[in-house]
């Protein structure tokens, strides 16, 4: 497992709340995976900004059945099915 021990970016000023405390997750310390609804993320902070965000700290994410799955590791990511 790969993902990087340095700090991430600064959040993006649309609620900081809201992206900290996503952020900050065990699992993303972690490298591992959260989710999000699509419309918890519209509500919050909103769709261009939330991409942005993932983009920043090098992270991925999908989007399925009304959720976002971020995958928190700034590994080379291959979806195998």
């Amino acid at each position: 497992m790969q993902h990087s021990l340095r700090p991430p970016p600064p959040p993006l000023r649309a609620n900081n709340a809201w992206v900290n405390a996503l952020f900050t997750a065990k699992a993303v310390e972690s490298g591992g995976v959260i989710r999000r609804s699509v419309r918890s993320v519209e509500r919050e902070i909103g769709r261009d900004a939330f991409e942005t965000e993932i983009r920043r700290r090098g992270f991925h994410a999908m989007e399925i059945a009304g959720q976002y799955i971020i995958l928190c590791n700034t590994g080379q990511m291959r979806v195998v099915c």
